[in-house]
């Protein structure tokens, strides 16, 4: 007799085909992709991209969507997103086990976490993604510890379990939540592709290329990263990309580029789609993201994949890049090594250079066929 495969029922606020929301959407496309021939995936999302208003083309919205036979999407529209119509969809769906991506959406967590305070016996995970971190609780701190001190009052997490990425992670979460809860750790999996060969690239001494592919907002840092540019005296072009979901902030960074030396090249180049990252990111040298804190950072995985070097604060699980000259992982406050790591890689020539581009693509292959990921993150769902 054939063994029924588990459903998994998804909450994310934006999912394939959006990419604009960033890491969350590829944790999660990557999670069904590795594991759809184990379980079914029944996800709940919304109908649009982050920041947009405009329906994705090609998807029902407001009714089931058939991707395969082990993945389907509900899309929901903007005006039927309530609370009344989230518990009505919960009411009407069958499976196992419900995985909340996230901590803080309303909809997309609380609504379904007050419904299972209501209608016990289901096995909830609640992946907390990063956001009891240090530094992404210090961004709008009062309403989040307001929500954490009312969340522990309800006893909104009480019967849940988290999924944290790794043992930091986990740290965040008993600092945030107290050591009552379960706790399983399964680190994030990468995209389900089979790594090209290396292919060394052609560089002059005297220039270097960065780029960087981020949602503009302060966590994100671009204005440390203008900073430091500001301090090099080599030759660069520096390239940003992502939406801009801070206005007052990118026009802060815009005041920085307009007084920035005639060496220093800077470019606002908009937004580019998951399926052009790694294309693009092979017309340039590095990437430069001295981010305030990443859960995972799958844009730093799709640089080294794509063979170029990363210089990055140490605030994510991508550290001591220097051992294998893969890059470099800077502490915040160690201002003057990221612009000594710029002029290294401004004055490496081909040679000296591919040294880095093999370290990174030898770290992004070793990373990619780990398959300890696949077990920990099946695991998961082992109830």
């Amino acid at each position: 007799m054939l063994k029924t495969k588990k459903t998994i029922l998804l909450f994310i606020d934006w999912y394939l085909p959006g990419y604009k929301a960033g890491g969350p959407i590829q944790s999660c496309a990557n999670l069904v992709n590795h594991l759809n021939n184990d379980y079914c995936f029944k996800i709940i999302t919304r109908n649009t991209d982050y920041c947009e208003t405009i329906p994705y083309q090609n998807i029902k919205s407001n009714e089931w969507n058939i991707v395969n036979q082990n993945t389907h999407i509900y899309y929901i529209s903007n005006d039927q997103l309530n609370k009344k119509n989230i518990q009505h969809l919960l009411n009407q769906t069958t499976f196992d086990i419900v995985y909340l991506n996230g901590v803080f959406s309303y909809f997309f967590t609380i609504v379904p976490l007050l419904y299972f305070r209501k209608n016990k016996g289901h096995n909830v995970i609640v992946a907390a993604r990063g956001m009891f971190a240090t530094g992404a609780l210090a961004l709008k701190k009062q309403k989040k510890q307001l929500f954490l001190r009312f969340s522990k009052i309800m006893g909104l997490f009480k019967h849940v379990v988290f999924h944290a990425t790794n043992d930091s992670e986990k740290k965040d979460i008993i600092k945030a939540m107290g050591n009552k809860f379960e706790i399983k750790i399964a680190g994030n999996l990468p995209k389900k592709i089979a790594i090209e060969s290396f292919t060394p690239k052609i560089k002059k001494s005297g220039l270097v290329k960065l780029i960087n592919v981020a949602r503009i907002a302060p966590e994100k840092n671009l204005k440390y990263a203008l900073e430091i540019l500001n301090q090099v005296k080599n030759n660069v072009q520096f390239d940003f990309y992502g939406p801009i979901y801070d206005e007052p902030y990118f026009n802060e960074c815009k005041a920085l580029i307009e007084n920035l030396p005639k060496n220093i090249q800077v470019n606002y180049k908009g937004v580019i789609p998951n399926s052009e990252v790694n294309e693009t990111l092979k017309n340039y040298d590095a990437m430069l993201m001295p981010t305030l804190g990443e859960n995972f950072g799958h844009i730093i995985l799709e640089s080294l994949i794509a063979a170029r070097p990363v210089i990055i604060s140490d605030q994510t699980p991508w550290q001591n890049l220097e051992v294998d000259q893969s890059g470099w992982s800077i502490p915040l406050n160690e201002f003057s090594k990221y612009v000594q790591a710029i002029e290294l890689l401004a004055q490496c020539d081909e040679e000296q250079f591919n040294i880095f581009s093999l370290a990174a693509y030898q770290k992004a292959k070793s990373f990619i066929e780990n398959k300890d990921l696949i077990t920990s993150n099946r695991a998961l769902f082992d109830f």
